[in-house]
């Protein structure tokens, strides 16, 4: 007698089979993840759709309002940075570091505070760097990670939201998967697949690479309520991607999602107000925004409090406060603060002089090639700062820290060669960094050591 075949219930809907036949219990693949289930059972189906992160945003989004739930989401988990997690979650990402070349390309550490008008895009130092990749510590879509990951710091704080689909988009295998993942998205009306396929255009995964579909992607599930799209079409509005460049739009989308609680729309917030983006420079504002989502633990505000303390940038200057965000975010990973932290400790500046812990400090970011920490670490070997004096490590730095354009080690480097600190004297290499530092570097701001130098050597300098 043939038995009876058993009405599949809703949650076949979200599995694949692979060998079609007429086992009841056949292997299956999970439409959203990729898992493989060598033997189907429904309540095992069931479980695994209750854990999936991606199914997350398709099979239980069906059940409730796509913006409420997504809203609520956002307020209770994605906000909410994990930091505990951190270090454990940090070898979790496959995705690999580019060469040093490319590196070296995209990244220039000078953790000087610049217009935020080339973050996100077209990283300039490590401070930028941060700030792209702290994106990830609200981000439920996967446009907070970025394939090049260039330093400890996105490798960290990357994947802050381990709990979220972000993480499920990258853990893809082979192109095949990725192809899967953007046709499922391509044909989906959920505002996060409209987000991820946007994601995908705009940097050209998976897909020849589109801004101003990017752009209407983005836009379209910011219509459906989506906030992280809200935020990225800001991002699309400030820098001119897929769509002219209006900095007003992108303030008053970082202002409506900040009101949200959006952490990283309330720090850009910060920067719109210190920069003068799309609104009037208003440093109050400016230190307000910082102040409050540092407290939410975005990590780069955390250091832009310090900062604010520091010099009295919309407050008045407290120095031990100051030390204080920078040792907060220091714990966090932030590299930058590291290097401030050194500052902090060799100068005194709100906390006790400790030499040692200054050479530690920059030592530990100086691994990380953040440039100023290189210089100074050069300095520390140079002067014995900290540290026994090895003034052969010091030229090695300098050296390392002039090939990253790091000005003022290019001067160094230059005083090195003409008086043979760490390597044999030679007068032409000598001028030759001389020449290169005068041809960077504001004339107000040369050395009274160099003027001297240049007057002794005109013959030589070519003047």
């Amino acid at each position: 007698m043939k038995r009876k075949e058993r009405k599949k219930g809703p949650v076949w809907a979200h599995f694949i089979i692979v060998n079609k036949s007429n086992d009841p219990h056949p292997p299956v693949q999970c439409k959203y993840c990729s898992k493989n289930y060598q033997r189907a059972v429904p309540q095992r189906l069931k479980a695994h759709l209750d854990k999936c992160l991606k199914a997350l945003n398709n099979a239980k989004l069906k059940e409730q309002p796509i913006i409420d739930e997504f809203c609520n989401r956002m307020s209770e988990e994605d906000q909410n940075t994990n930091v505990s997690s951190l270090h454990n979650q940090r070898l979790q990402s496959p995705l690999n570091l580019q060469s040093s070349e490319e590196i070296n390309m995209q990244i220039k550490y000078s953790d000087q505070p610049e217009s935020p008008s080339n973050i996100h895009f077209n990283l300039q130092n490590s401070e930028e760097m941060n700030i792209q990749i702290e994106y990830s510590d609200q981000s439920e879509s996967p446009s907070n990670i970025h394939f090049n990951l260039q330093n400890r710091e996105e490798q960290i704080e990357c994947n802050n939201q381990s709990e979220s689909s972000s993480n499920i988009h990258f853990n893809l295998q082979n192109s095949e998967e990725m192809n899967m993942q953007i046709e499922h998205s391509n044909q989906s009306e959920f505002p996060s697949d409209l987000h991820y396929l946007g994601y995908c255009y705009q940097y050209g995964i998976g897909i020849e690479k589109n801004e101003i579909k990017a752009f209407q992607l983005y836009r379209q599930a910011a219509e459906k309520g989506h906030i992280n799209s809200k935020y990225d079409l800001g991002r699309c509005y400030q820098h001119g991607i897929g769509i002219e460049k209006n900095e007003i739009k992108a303030f008053e989308l970082f202002n409506e999602v900040a009101q949200k609680c959006h952490i990283i729309s309330i720090y850009e917030i910060g920067e719109c107000y210190r920069c003068g983006i799309g609104t009037e420079i208003n440093e109050i504002k400016a230190f307000e925004s910082y102040k409050e989502a540092s407290g939410k633990g975005h990590i780069t505000s955390m250091y832009r409090l310090g900062y604010c303390y520091q010099y009295g940038i919309g407050t008045e200057i407290n120095k031990i406060k100051a030390f204080e965000s920078y040792k907060e975010a220091t714990q966090r990973g932030h590299i930058s603060s590291i290097y401030q932290l050194g500052i902090c400790y060799q100068y005194g500046i709100g906390t006790e002089r400790n030499e040692t812990k200054a050479f530690e400090s920059y030592k530990e970011a100086a691994q990380y090639n953040h440039i100023d920490s290189l210089y100074q670490l050069g300095i520390c070997y140079q002067n014995g700062i900290g540290t026994e004096i090895n003034k052969i490590k010091a030229f090695e730095l300098y050296k390392e820290a002039t090939q990253k354009d790091h000005i003022t080690s290019i001067y160094q480097l230059g005083i090195c060669y003409q008086y043979g600190i760490g390597t044999e004297k030679d007068e032409t290499k000598a001028s030759e960094s001389y020449k290169e530092y005068m041809s960077l570097e504001d004339i107000t701001r040369w050395p009274v050591d160099l003027i001297g130098y240049l007057v002794r050597s005109q013959n030589l300098l070519g003047f």
